[in-house]
């Protein structure tokens, strides 16, 4: 064989050694790597933007804490729980049951719908002993049971540093979704009046009669939203507002969509602790928020009806279980 030919021949070995490597090598890499090298659309599932929220008058941007890969729900950063664990898992408090006096016969203005004034036999039950947590919450989205919350001002889905605080700009379908994962269910109306009366004693507010302020709940005072904060507050932050059982929050910081329709009285209510599911669209909502400062708005008897089934996220709106 000529020289020439033997160099041709070499040539064609190497060529074809060098291809058969990289196809085999290409083999060996693992198919979501090799994949996204092959198709470069996923990189659009890198999330490099800044999301910026509503503050004040004006707009501040809220920085991530790492480019992250969506998990197809598009779960920002900086809230996740560790492996879909929270930090602080719901807590149950026990509530005894017994007999109590649900409404009221005061003829005060705002509080037509609470008559008329009856007795209702609760059950023995458990409660949470807080609102339901962003980091909660977030667990059940992460693990593909729950949808996401709204964002936006004054919602705390996304925003760095709100883990503990209360989920809220959830409907009502979001909460009783929530209530199945955990397994329970969300109060029913009596059962939140008995709660937030330290077990159906006979006081305007959880932690008694005296007049609220910022020492008990997170209300409107200290001249802004959520005694000045101007957004809602870690779950337990005023202690001093508890019930005698230790159940905290349950006026002030967010309301609390309960089970029951609303409908513009108690009459034909359920007497043994049941939640109402007659004619109605509305489901009621207990407890007060954040952004309210009248102190008949923090009454344990106070209540109000709020959108429907899958229609209605207010900013001032979260939930608790029972089971």
């Amino acid at each position: 064989m000529t020289s020439w030919r033997k160099y041709v021949l070499a040539a064609v070995i190497v060529t074809v050694a060098g291809v058969a490597y990289i196809k085999s090598s290409h083999r060996n890499i693992p198919s979501n790597l090799r994949d996204a090298v092959a198709d470069n659309t996923n990189f659009h599932d890198l999330d490099t933007a800044i999301p910026v929220i509503e503050k004040d008058n004006g707009t501040i941007p809220v920085p991530k804490a790492a480019i992250h890969v969506k998990t197809g729900k598009g779960y920002v950063a900086g809230n996740a729980p560790s492996a879909g664990a929270p930090t602080k898992p719901v807590e149950w408090v026990t509530i005894n049951g017994g007999k109590f006096t649900m409404g009221t016969d005061s003829g005060e203005k705002g509080f037509e719908d609470a008559k008329p004034i009856h007795e209702v036999v609760i059950k023995t039950f458990d409660m949470s002993k807080t609102a339901v947590t962003v980091e909660q919450y977030a667990e059940c989205v992460l693990k593909g049971w729950c949808t996401e919350p709204d964002t936006g001002r004054y919602c705390n889905w996304g925003v760095v540093g709100r883990q503990l605080h209360p989920i809220n700009c959830v409907d009502w379908d979001q909460a009783s979704k929530y209530a199945k994962f955990k397994g329970g269910r969300l109060p029913s109306e009596s059962e939140w009046e008995y709660a937030a009366t330290s077990g159906g004693r006979n006081q305007k507010y959880p932690w008694g009669n005296d007049e609220p302020t910022c020492d008990k709940a997170v209300m409107y005072g200290n001249g802004g939203f959520g005694c000045g904060e101007n957004s809602t507050m870690p779950v337990c932050s005023k202690t001093a507002g508890n019930t005698a059982q230790g159940l905290c929050d349950m006026v002030g910081n967010v309301w609390q969509w309960v089970q029951d329709k609303y409908k513009g009285s108690y009459k034909d209510a359920p007497a043994d602790g049941w939640a109402f599911e007659g004619a109605g669209f509305s489901r009621v909502i207990r407890g007060c928020s954040f952004f309210n400062g009248d102190a008949s708005f923090l009454r344990a008897d106070y209540r109000s009806g709020y959108g429907g089934p899958g229609r209605r996220r207010g900013a001032g709106i979260g939930f608790r279980l029972v089971r």
